[in-house]
Formats: C-alpha cells, structure tokens, sequence
C-alpha cells in the first residue's frame, strides 16, 4: 500500500513548508546546531563503544 509513499516531490513540498515555517534565516543556525548535535551524538557513541571494548579486554579492572 505504502510501498512509493515518499516521491521526490513529496520531499520538495516538505522543503518549501520547512522554508515557510522557519523562514530562510533561522535555517543556517538550525542546521549549524543539528550538526553539532550530530557530532556530539557520533563522539559519545564511539566513547561508549571504545568503554566496552574495553572491559571486555581487561573485566577485572572494573
């Protein structure tokens, strides 16, 4: 039933709504924040992955 639902036009309606929504001039300061943000989330994540790796080498020390 849903199998084509996202055509690309349907992402160009979505991108001209956002436009409208926010305005042109929020968007560059909201897509500099979802970056960092994005960069936060992927150090973390590597962090937490690199602290099992860990305690798997050496589960005494913990």
């Amino acid at each position: 039933m849903f199998r084509n639902g996202l055509e690309p036009w349907h992402l160009l309606i979505v991108a001209i709504v956002v436009i409208v929504l926010f305005g042109s001039k929020k968007l560059p300061d909201t897509a500099r924040a979802l970056g960092k943000s994005l960069r936060i989330l992927k150090s973390e994540t590597r962090a937490i992955k690199s602290d099992e790796v860990e305690e798997r080498r050496d589960p005494a020390a913990s």
